[in-house]
């Protein structure tokens, strides 16, 4: 099959662009691919939201996979919604039999982030195309580059005391990057998750507060965190920003999100697909040996 991957080179689409490659001929759609890795990767760069772009990119692909957003630009909404357009629109002139969409678990709430709420809104707008979707929704995706991970990392690791907000008593269920990987891959050309939506959730349901302790304790380090109820959202983000890699733009929207729990409905897509979910610690340890 031919397949193009939008954002082919970001954390997820990076290697899953080289994954796909081995069995299909891959399109690797970037803004700014950079140096071309693999030779077996059609490269393409274009924006997204690029209508007359995206008609180009996907001519002719059977399978559109769509892993961009605009996290940190100012106006991510906007940017998020003329991108799945412009997606949708390409995918269906271009005559493709299948696209899949990473969005993230908390979607269904009824109070929605605005990050939440775009990731959503993009999920609305490529249904709403004449291409079957495939929906996968994660949580917290634990691997080397994962924005939230990477936040997770610093805070431990720089914060001997953490003056925590109330978010860090939220359940969520962080999901190994191998295992989102997997299940990328997994749904590609397959008939039975077209026009499905599947929940991508690990082994184990924590806390916030819980996950910081485990990923302290693979680091030799035991932070003391102190609970407090009058850290707000924008607060949380400078805060954040002062302590963390994260820049206010990546980190505030990401924040306002924690407040709604992310934990998986049913994990039917890890059954279907025939993955063994990788555990907490062992995706930690994963992304400790990759960063070092």
């Amino acid at each position: 099959m031919r397949v193009a991957v939008i954002g082919a080179s970001g954390t997820i689409g990076g290697p899953l662009t080289a994954a796909l490659s081995a069995e299909h001929d891959v399109v690797g759609v970037a803004r700014n691919p950079g140096p071309v890795g693999d030779a077996g990767v059609e490269w393409v760069a274009a924006d997204a939201t690029d209508s007359d772009a995206m008609r180009h990119a996907l001519d002719g692909v059977d399978v559109v996979y769509h892993l961009v957003h605009s996290l940190g630009a100012s106006n991510f909404e906007a940017l998020d919604r003329a991108a799945a357009t412009a997606v949708a629109g390409g995918a269906a002139a271009g005559g493709a039999r299948q696209i899949v969409y990473l969005g993230g678990l908390g979607e269904a709430a009824d109070e929605l982030s605005p990050h939440l709420r775009s990731r959503a809104e993009t999920a609305t707008i490529l249904e709403a195309a004449s291409v079957p979707v495939t929906v996968l929704r994660a949580a917290m995706i634990v691997g080397a580059g994962s924005a939230a991970f990477e936040t997770i990392l610093a805070l431990v690791e720089r914060l001997p005391i953490m003056i925590c907000p109330r978010w860090v008593s939220v359940e969520t269920q962080p999901v190994a990057l191998a295992d989102v990987l997997a299940a990328l891959f997994g749904v590609c050309g397959n008939k039975a998750t077209y026009d499905q939506t599947f929940d991508l959730g690990g082994l184990e349901v924590m806390t916030y507060r819980m996950m910081m302790e485990r990923v302290a304790r693979q680091r030799g380090r035991h932070p003391v965190l102190v609970e407090v109820p009058f850290l707000t959202p924008r607060l949380s983000s400078l805060w954040l920003y002062l302590v963390t890699p994260a820049s206010v733009a990546v980190a505030r929207p990401l924040v306002e999100g924690l407040r709604i729990p992310t934990t998986a409905r049913d994990d039917r897509i890890w059954s279907l697909l025939g993955v063994s979910r990788t555990t907490f610690d062992q995706a930690i340890r994963s992304a400790l040996l990759e960063r070092d």
